[in-house]
């Protein structure tokens, strides 16, 4: 047990950190911190399709540890919906209803896509 908490707290720190160097990129490329948020969020669907399709296919058989590291710690710090939904909301409260409908619709069909898209993917490795 002393080793999946480690893992997930890893993780977890190492995910945290990789979502807010990718706002900041994100900020300074786009000048919006909202494609950070965007960018993670796909990138961990498509990621934990991935491994799921690996772990549920028996084509990868992860040590307990390593999968909860990548899921749940990693990928965890790494996306965020609380960050999504205030990013939403700060849209609409400025009036900006489509801009905040069409990155709402658009980060949860490709969220979607992505997932599907990696999950499949591990079934050709």
């Amino acid at each position: 047990m002393l080793y999946e908490l480690l893992a997930v707290f890893a993780g977890g720190g190492i995910g945290a950190v990789t979502r807010y160097l990718m706002t900041l990129g994100a900020g300074r490329l786009f000048g919006m911190t909202y494609v950070g948020t965007f960018a993670v969020n796909i990138i961990g669907c498509f990621a934990i399709g991935y491994i799921l399709g690996l772990t549920l296919n028996k084509t990868a058989l992860l040590p307990q540890h390593l999968k909860l590291f990548i899921t749940v710690g990693f990928l965890g710090g790494l996306t965020t919906f609380s960050t999504f939904n205030y990013e939403v909301f700060s849209f609409l409260k400025d009036g900006k209803i489509i801009h905040g409908a069409g990155y709402m619709l658009l980060s949860c069909l490709l969220g979607l896509l992505f997932t599907l898209a990696g999950y499949r993917l591990s079934l050709t490795s």
